[in-house]
C-alpha cells in the first residue's frame, strides 16, 4: 500500500476533489480522474483499489480544512459566542455567492449515497459533521454556554438544513437567517447560564 500522503495519491485526491465537488460523484468516471491528474486509470487503482475509496478519501481530505476554515472564522469574530457563531454562518453566505460554490460536499455525496449507509464515504461525511459538533461544543463550553452539546447539534441542524434550502433555491440569505437564529439559540443559553 503507498503511504498516505504520496505525492501521486496528493494528485489523485486533487483531482477527484475537483471533478466530485463540480459535478457530484456518480457523474464522475475513474477514467476522467484519471485523465485530470495525468496518470493512467493502473496508476489510480494502484493508489486507491476502488472508487468508493476514493470518494471517501476525497471527503476526508476536505474534513480539517473546512474545520480550520469555519474555527478561523469563529476565533477572529468579535463579540461574545453568539456573534462568533454568526460569523460562521455570515462567511457561509459569502462563500455561497461565489459562482462555483456548489454547496456541502459532504450532504450532497450523503445524498447521492443515501441507499448506502455503510458507504466509507458517508462514514467520513458522519465523521466530519460530528467533528465539527464536538469542537463548537468544546468553544460554547469554553464560553460558558449552558447546555452547549445540545446547542452545538441544534446549530449543526440549523447549518446543515439552511445548506439543503440553499441547494434547492440557490439563495445564500438562507444561511445568514440560519445564523441569526443560531445566535438567538446561543444568547438564550447565555442568559439560562448567568441565572443559574
Amino acid at each position: 500500500m503507498p503511504e498516505a500522503e504520496s505525492p501521486t495519491r496528493k494528485r489523485i485526491v486533487d483531482a477527484a476533489t475537483k471533478l466530485f465537488y463540480a459535478e457530484g460523484i456518480g457523474r464522475v468516471s475513474v477514467d476522467a480522474i484519471a485523465e485530470k491528474a495525468g496518470l493512467t486509470k493502473r496508476t489510480l487503482y494502484y493508489h486507491f483499489k476502488s472508487k468508493d475509496d476514493l470518494i471517501a478519501a476525497y471527503l476526508d481530505g476536505r474534513d480539517q480544512p473546512n474545520l480550520k476554515q469555519m474555527a478561523g472564522w469563529f476565533e477572529t469574530a468579535e463579540g461574545g459566542a453568539d456573534r462568533k457563531v454568526e460569523a460562521i454562518f455570515t462567511n457561509l453566505a459569502r462563500v455561497a455567492r461565489h459562482p462555483k460554490w456548489k454547496g456541502c460536499g459532504f450532504l450532497r455525496t450523503a445524498a447521492e449515497l443515501a441507499s448506502m449507509p455503510g458507504h466509507p464515504a458517508v462514514k467520513a461525511g458522519s465523521r466530519h459533521k460530528a467533528n465539527f459538533e464536538k469542537w463548537l461544543a468544546a468553544e460554547l463550553s469554553a464560553r460558558s454556554v449552558a447546555a452547549p452539546h445540545m446547542l452545538a447539534r441544534e446549530i449543526v441542524l440549523l447549518m446543515d438544513g439552511a445548506f439543503s434550502s440553499m441547494l434547492i433555491h440557490h439563495n445564500p440569505d438562507y444561511i445568514k437567517a440560519a445564523g441569526h437564529a443560531a445566535a438567538t439559540l446561543v444568547r438564550a443559553r447565555l442568559v439560562s447560564a448567568t441565572i443559574s
